[in-house]
């Protein structure tokens, strides 16, 4: 933000979504795209936040959700609940390592805990009202670490899929509470499940695992007249695509190219079976000129067909300028029809 200021950024603008919808035709601003469902789907209670062990250059701390990790002496243990962006730690331990953990661990997930659902207060009726839950290979990965997860579902997938169940049950209790609340118009999953050239996971073992999961809740979320729910995972998402269609989700996101996403070859296989959102490379939007040009023709058939929201494939970098984001956001204005 700082260098945006420098290249000539409006002084009283305090984040780039503001600004988008600013040089957008001057567009009232929309807060986040949306209102969000007051629903906590967090453990309660949290876990203690405290320094372990004070270092030299670094701190030993626990966060929130139990994790123990190594972070610099810039950061509070407070950066891990609360980031103003992604905060580098070394990971020491999990909060879930064995069984006893895992019985211990699921006494902080009570659906029925009053807590957890709040009313809706007033809105923007203008503004779409979304509801969002971690995915089950997401929450897992919360209480497990990334690498032991991956080993439990090769090597105790009865394990694994005690978890899933659980958290499966947990998720749907939560959406029938929520969703008597409130109908939102989009429910989506956090779930982050793929690199760059696969999945983090076989398609099979998705199906396998994760299946039956996104199946329930989204027979939830039909009957209650959601009409959309909604996928978040960066990475190459082509291989699972087949996997969320077969669950009933219907919208992907953030569609990120340099991992291989090519969205008018994805809308020629899977046709409106799939929408998405994302998909404009950030690369390109960095590069300017004749390159986010042609990033945009490159994408304006899946405009023009509809099923797309298009905008940057993840979050802004900060290799990217002042002046080639106003060009990107009024190519993105002109080409959609808003200016």
């Amino acid at each position: 933000m700082a260098a945006w200021r420098a290249q000539g950024m409006p002084p009283d603008t305090d984040d780039y979504n503001g600004v988008a919808y600013r040089l957008a035709g001057g567009k009232e601003r929309l807060s986040g795209g949306g209102d969000w469902c007051s629903t906590d789907q967090r453990m309660i209670p949290w876990f203690e936040e405290r320094v372990i062990e004070q270092r030299e250059h670094t701190q030993i701390v626990q966060d929130w959700k139990g994790n123990i990790c190594e972070i610099g002496n810039e950061f509070t243990v407070r950066h891990l609940r609360e980031p103003l962006d992604f905060v580098t730690r070394r990971w020491i331990r999990c909060p879930v390592e064995n069984r006893a953990d895992w019985m211990e661990m699921r006494k902080r997930y009570d659906p029925n805990d009053p807590a957890r659902i709040g009313e809706i207060g007033a809105r923007n009726p203008e503004l779409p009202l979304l509801l969002n839950f971690n995915g089950p290979f997401w929450q897992l990965r919360e209480w497990l670490g990334f690498e032991r997860l991956c080993e439990l579902l090769a090597e105790d997938p009865g394990f694994a899929g005690e978890m899933i169940e659980f958290w499966g049950d947990f998720v749907a209790r939560l959406l029938e509470r929520a969703l008597k609340v409130a109908v939102p118009d989009c429910v989506r999953l956090s779930e982050d499940m793929a690199y760059k050239l696969h999945a983090m996971i076989s398609p099979r073992m998705a199906r396998e695992f994760l299946l039956p999961s996104y199946k329930r809740w989204g027979r939830i979320i039909r009957d209650a007249g959601v009409p959309l729910y909604a996928m978040d995972s960066d990475g190459y998402a082509d291989e699972l695509i087949p996997v969320w269609i077969d669950g009933g989700i219907n919208v992907l996101e953030p569609m990120e190219v340099a991992a291989g996403n090519d969205l008018p070859a994805l809308r020629r296989k899977y046709g409106k079976s799939m929408a998405f959102r994302g998909g404009v490379d950030k690369r390109a939007i960095a590069k300017g000129g004749t390159v986010i040009e042609e990033e945009i023709r490159k994408l304006e058939p899946v405009i023009r067909d509809g099923g797309y929201i298009p905008s940057c494939d993840h979050g802004v970098p900060p290799d990217i300028s002042w002046p080639d984001y106003v060009r990107y956001v009024g190519l993105l204005a002109s080409v959609t029809g808003w200016l």
